[in-house]
């Protein structure tokens, strides 16, 4: 009976790690400063844009401080069909000038970002607020919102990650308007349909684009290019002035050691007008005997 509780109990000792989730936190005290709002560690934690004290131009005060707590991971992906990462929040509103701290919690054995764009440059780097983890962990940073009523791109950077569903958007007083395709907020560009066959697709779209119909042209005739054959035998002519410039050609390399380029050219020269001259001279010999036989 012991040996049997001693079994169980090291069996459930074993199997805690799988039932609860360890996180490693990413103490914003122990980050390394590399100015401007930038913190990071050697574990794959970042953050970008930490501003706890600064308000922003047209801030008198802070307006409230307020702390929320964001996960990632794939597992808040199975409600959005279709998707593979998401938020488990795709919304967030607070009011102008607040003072904001964000607990960034990542359940994934993958790296996640908590990017928000579109802040003022000249207190935020890149003006951009990033929040970075690799792995089941979390981060913590803090920013003061800017004023007026704007809606800010929340984010993650890592390829695909956002296309896949990893998107949210903060609005900042009432906003100015939603974004598209923030998963369960607002519709997506592409709807996707998975019925749909690839001619209603492109008529779909030609329609939706507002193309013309397409217009059916002609077939296209060509005419059969003329080939003009070559003959690759040799002919009688090719194999005479080969067998020539093999006979002549060790006669010219003796004749032609020792010279230089410009006396080998007169030599060629006066070799091809004597050549001349006797053809012509033999042609006339030709042609007086010829008469003389009629």
């Amino acid at each position: 009976m012991m040996k049997f509780v001693s079994v169980s109990v090291f069996s459930a000792l074993i199997s805690l790690p799988v039932f609860a989730q360890d996180y490693q936190d990413h103490d914003a005290g122990m980050l390394m400063n590399h100015g401007d709002g930038h913190l990071m560690d050697m574990a794959g934690g970042m953050v970008m844009g930490n501003n706890p004290d600064t308000l922003p131009g047209g801030c008198e005060k802070v307006a409230e401080t307020k702390e929320i707590t964001v996960h990632a991971g794939h597992k808040y992906a199975e409600k959005f069909p279709g998707r593979m990462f998401a938020f488990d929040t795709q919304e967030f509103q607070f009011k102008p000038c607040t003072k904001l701290t964000v607990h960034f919690i990542n359940d994934d054995n993958v790296r996640h970002q908590w990017m928000m764009h579109g802040l003022p440059k000249y207190l935020y780097p890149k003006g951009m607020f990033h929040l970075e983890v690799s792995g089941p962990a979390k981060i913590s940073g803090t920013l003061i919102l800017p004023p007026g009523d704007k809606t800010y791109l929340v984010h993650c950077d890592i390829a695909q990650h956002m296309e896949k569903g990893m998107k949210a958007q903060l609005k900042v007083g009432k906003g100015d308007g939603d974004l598209p395709s923030i998963p369960n907020v607002t519709a997506n560009i592409v709807q996707d349909d998975y019925k749909i066959t690839l001619p209603e697709l492109l008529a779909k779209a030609h329609e939706e684009a507002n193309l013309p119909e397409p217009v059916e042209q002609p077939p296209v005739t060509t005419t059969k290019p003329i080939v003009v054959e070559e003959d690759n035998d040799f002919s009688g002519t090719t194999v005479i002035g080969l067998a020539l410039g093999i006979l002549v050609a060790p006669m010219l390399a003796r004749k032609f050691k020792g010279m230089t380029v410009t006396e080998i050219i007169v030599y060629l020269f006066d070799l091809s007008k004597s050549l001349v001259q006797i053809a012509i001279e033999t042609g006339q010999k030709l042609l007086k005997i010829i008469q003389k036989s009629r």
